[in-house]
């Protein structure tokens, strides 16, 4: 993707650290707001409270606490370029060579590309504040980059 602005097009701008940890915050926020009332009410509030130690209260845990991210973000991203935080902060997903519309696989590379991020202390996240094009090692990974813009469903012929 040319960094260099032509007359007819605006100039690329990355999004850096701090905005992508507030839009983090936010997609956090929204999952949660969907799995917590369906985990209280097949599992009662005893979900929260048990000093069982389990990984895994059973398959509608397993399905809303691990799939249903995953599909969340990733139909976001396949859908609007953007989870609703990267909308709050008016940023979108893109091609780091195009510009374009990341394919489905990108997206997915992507989204395990989080784990890879994580895992050494969360230091592929922080990539983010001192790499160049504000890439973390998931937008490396995937070969995007998150950009100002406004997220717009993609409209297939």
């Amino acid at each position: 993707m040319n960094n260099t602005p032509s007359p007819a097009e605006p100039p690329v701008i990355y999004i850096g650290f701090w905005k992508r940890v507030l839009a983090s915050l936010v997609d956090t926020i929204f999952i949660c707001a969907i799995a917590f009332p369906s985990l209280i009410a097949i599992y009662g509030w005893g979900y929260f409270t048990s000093e069982e130690s389990r990984l895994i209260a059973g398959p509608a845990d397993f399905f809303l606490s691990y799939i249903l991210p995953i599909i969340i973000c990733i139909g976001f991203w396949m859908w609007m370029q953007a989870t609703p935080g990267k909308m709050l902060v008016r940023s979108i997903i893109v091609d780091a060579h195009t510009g374009g519309k990341p394919t489905t696989r990108q997206c997915i590379i992507r989204y395990l590309g989080y784990y890879v991020s994580l895992i050494p202390l969360g230091l592929g996240f922080l990539w983010v504040a001192f790499d160049k094009r504000k890439q973390g090692w998931h937008d490396k990974l995937a070969g995007t980059v998150v950009i100002r813009g406004e997220a717009q469903s993609v409209q297939t012929p």
